[in-house]
């Protein structure tokens, strides 16, 4: 066993930059934070300033470390990222070219669905298990190599490097000697086989994309390389990376065969462990890798949601009816019902099943009588329901019935939003002790990968239930409320035909 049993877990988000330190107990002992400016030059686009969540990454970790001593304190740095997020950068300068591309974006619309139309979707469903939508890396990597002047002949000629966040950070955490990935970010590009865990030479093809740019694919717990020393006075390894969805996976010791987490945070991901078989869906669900430790690797299934705590977000920016998220739950208890309104937040299209990318988001069942109340309401309903939606569908796919959803993120703080999910799922709802799973994850990645932890049932023993929601609600109000969902699911669909 490491004699050092503390673990810097550095969770990179889509809104936020936090540094956590982990001890082998899993207690949170030191936490930084940061929230950083969103950019939106057109109509669909979402963008991040790499070179501001660097100096995020750089600040919080200090700060995070200097509260438990100090850099010569940390045994090693887990590594975890809001996934399909894209840089490209200078391997002389490590300057970026442009600015991150993010997962929300859409511009590449138009062309998933040219390509779609030429049948393409087999070939990249079969390698990838994944859809052709603009949601994943490859055609936005394109997209920067075709409009940056002389990207694609640099990044032929070698003078290119690129990568999703966590790629960006190793690089810059080590002063440019790695350029690597992890498998699980490596497999939402559009551009790994997720059978042999390497990039596809038929799939660079088709997304034009040259190999020279890539990064090396590695496992998840494993030595990457070791922070330059100026940078904390003190070089650590960086030995766990994983995107954040399977980081969680990871973090909520859903170690086992048919055992599902769902990570409320910006989007919703539910993942549901298939084991060391990938399961292709027959109803548009992602086939994914979930984790690769040593020489195995654990297969996903995975339900993916683009706006769950973005909507409660939307609330408070867009539309100021809230100052601060937590208000949600106070305002979902001040009314005993929806009162028949419904939100369908379609704000960037709509993630699984039904994958659209045009939709729109709808507010529908409004009254003359509907309050403010009724609209956050309705808000973290739509988060449940579409949960329903994953669920239902993975399940279909997979065979069996759900025991138990472990839930994390910042929703699932909201008891409230969590007895609701409960009774729409019709299954316990567990929420752990220690809530902060996706970094958690990353902790046990790389504290796996120096001794901190031993083996993965070691792992799995640290997980504890913090809180159990039980399905109360009766049937027929139930079904009652999945009918109208479905309705307005349906209004939005239709809306985005007819458009």
């Amino acid at each position: 066993m490491n004699k050092k049993n503390k673990i810097l877990a550095i969770d990179q988000g889509t809104t936020s930059t936090r540094s956590i330190v982990f001890n082998r107990e899993i207690a949170a002992l030191a936490t930084a934070r940061v929230e950083f400016q969103q950019h939106y030059p057109n109509h669909g686009w979402v963008e991040h300033d790499p070179i501001e969540i660097w100096g995020n990454v750089v600040s919080t970790a200090r700060e995070a470390m200097d509260q438990v001593g100090g850099a010569e304190q940390i045994a090693a740095i887990g590594i975890t990222n809001q996934r399909e997020t894209i840089v490209v950068w200078d391997r002389r300068t490590g300057e970026p070219i442009h600015r991150a591309i993010v997962w929300q974006d859409r511009r590449t619309t138009a062309q998933c669905a040219h390509m779609r139309q030429e049948g393409h979707e087999a070939l990249v469903r079969e390698r990838t298990g994944l859809l052709l939508d603009p949601y994943f890396s490859a055609t936005k990597l394109a997209w920067i190599l075709d409009n940056v002047p002389g990207a694609r002949h640099r990044a032929e000629a070698g003078e290119l490097a690129c990568g999703t966040i966590d790629s960006f950070l190793l690089w810059r955490l080590t002063a440019g000697k790695v350029h690597a990935t992890d498998i699980t970010n490596a497999s939402r590009t559009l551009l790994c086989n997720i059978h042999t865990g390497e990039w596809d030479d038929d799939l660079l093809r088709l997304f034009h994309i040259p190999r020279a740019i890539l990064p090396v694919i590695k496992g998840n717990s494993e030595a990457f390389g070791e922070t330059d020393p100026a940078l904390f006075g003190h070089p650590i390894m960086v030995a766990g990376m994983a995107g954040d969805q399977n980081a969680a996976l990871v973090g909520q010791a859903c170690f086992e065969p048919g055992m599902v987490k769902a990570t409320y945070g910006t989007g919703c991901f539910a993942l549901l462990n298939t084991g060391n078989r990938p399961v292709m869906s027959n109803n548009r669900m992602l086939t994914t890798i979930g984790y690769r430790i040593g020489d195995d690797i654990t297969y996903a299934l995975e339900g993916s949601i683009f706006v769950a705590g973005a909507a409660i977000r939307w609330l408070r920016d867009g539309l100021n009816l809230i100052t601060h998220a937590s208000q949600t739950d106070d305002m979902a208890t001040r009314v005993p019902h929806s009162h028949g309104v419904y939100m369908v937040p379609g704000f960037v299209g709509l993630g699984a099943p039904h994958w659209d990318p045009d939709a729109r988001g709808l507010i529908c069942g409004l009254t003359l009588d509907a309050t403010a109340a009724h609209i956050a309401r309705a808000a973290l309903e739509s988060v449940a329901y579409q949960t329903l939606d994953l669920v239902g569908a993975m399940f279909e796919d997979g065979g069996g019935k759900l025991s138990a959803l472990r839930v994390d993120g910042g929703m699932s703080v909201n008891d409230w939003f969590c007895q609701f999910l409960a009774d729409m799922l019709q299954t316990p709802v567990q929420r752990p002790r220690q809530v902060e799973t996706t970094a958690l994850g990353a902790a046990f990645l790389a504290g796996l990968a120096v001794g901190v932890w031993d083996s993965i049932p070691e792992l799995a023993g640290t997980w504890t239930q913090g809180r159990l929601f039980q399905p109360l609600m009766p049937a027929e109000q139930r079904e009652e409320l999945v009918r109208g969902w479905h309705q307005a699911v349906k209004r939005t669909l239709t809306s985005t035909v007819a458009s």
